[in-house]
């Protein structure tokens, strides 16, 4: 799953990402835990369960997931875990991947980390944006959950979460992110934030 041709991003890439990432993702982890114990750590570090995906493997599968759309199935099949464990995996890496924001390409030192900034540099740049929403199938929400409804995509009549992705004139990603209900239309879910002089094509 470490390959280009799945998750995206050259070997050594993947690497330095999962080296800088790693620490932000423990750190995470362990103020979760200490808000759940409402206090400091009463056990031994490395004490008591054991994660069943460790860093990478999660860190892979959202990639993995962002760029080829496989299931939460079908990658907790080749991980061997439930679909429960990847989907959580995969809510867990977008904030930390948001965080680190999106590289321009040709502009080192510049990132992308929201929606806003991504039509500031089309603007700035004069830039002609290609915008698309992505679909991928999800577990059904529970009953009585409020917005159930939400998830039923009238395109695929299936429940699913869709992904904006945005790239330049070349087909480069510049951004990907703002994950919402399939329901919702693709221009939907940049027309609120888009600058009227920005220059954005329609969804493919």
């Amino acid at each position: 799953m470490a390959h280009p041709a799945f998750c995206g991003v050259a070997r050594q890439h993947l690497g330095e990402l999962t080296e800088e990432l790693a620490p932000r993702w423990e750190a995470r982890c362990e103020s979760a835990r200490h808000e759940r114990r409402r206090g400091a750590r009463r056990r031994q570090a490395g004490s008591g369960p054991t994660y069943e995906l460790v860093f990478t493997d999660r860190l892979l599968a959202t990639l993995v997931h962002l760029r080829t759309g496989l299931t939460h199935e079908a990658l907790g099949m080749i991980y061997d875990v439930s679909s429960t464990i990847i989907g959580r995996s995969i809510s867990e890496m977008p904030p930390l991947l948001t965080e680190r924001g999106f590289a321009i390409p040709d502009r080192p030192g510049l990132r992308l980390h929201t929606l806003e900034d991504v039509f500031a540099y089309a603007a700035a740049e004069n830039a002609t944006l290609r915008i698309d929403g992505t679909e991928t199938q999800v577990r059904r929400p529970r009953a009585n959950r409020p917005g159930r409804q939400a998830f039923v995509s009238g395109k695929r009549r299936q429940n699913t979460i869709k992904t904006t992705t945005i790239s330049d004139h070349q087909g480069r990603t510049l951004w990907s992110g703002a994950m919402r209900p399939g329901r919702m239309h693709d221009q939907t879910l940049c027309a609120p934030r888009a600058s009227p002089s920005s220059s954005a094509s329609s969804p493919a």
